[in-house]
């Protein structure tokens, strides 16, 4: 099992960009995949997961800013980011929990975890 993220990078705030997280060693399409991030000096924050049980969920801070998708021909989750704002400067993780098949984001244990990738906001 292996999550590579990529994607990310310096934006200004106001601006977009998407990452991307590929899967390797499994088919991501039949588990639960959570994009977290980590802010310095903070803790980790779950901001979006996709599942097959319960769809897309999204934390308060990114809702209608941010969007989770799938691509099964490509094994990847990306995730779109949009009207970025200084306060999203993280490093960004994506996250599956393989011991659960058709896990919903309620109640996956994200034990498998990317490298993660910088996102900076800033003029």
């Amino acid at each position: 099992v292996q999550l590579v993220e990529s994607g990310g990078g310096l934006v200004q705030p106001g601006g977009s960009l998407r990452l991307s997280c590929v899967a390797s060693g499994f088919s991501l399409n039949y588990y639960a995949i959570g994009w977290f991030r980590q802010a310095p000096g903070k803790e980790r924050e779950e901001i979006s997961c996709i599942s097959l049980s319960d769809g897309r969920t999204y934390a308060n801070s990114v809702k209608g800013r941010f969007t989770i998708s799938r691509d099964n021909s490509e094994n990847t989750v990306y995730l779109q980011m949009n009207s970025l704002k200084p306060e999203d400067t993280a490093v960004y993780y994506c996250a599956t929990d393989t011991t659960q098949l058709y896990s919903s984001c309620s109640s996956a244990r994200f034990g498998s975890w990317g490298q993660g990738t910088q996102v900076t906001v800033s003029s």
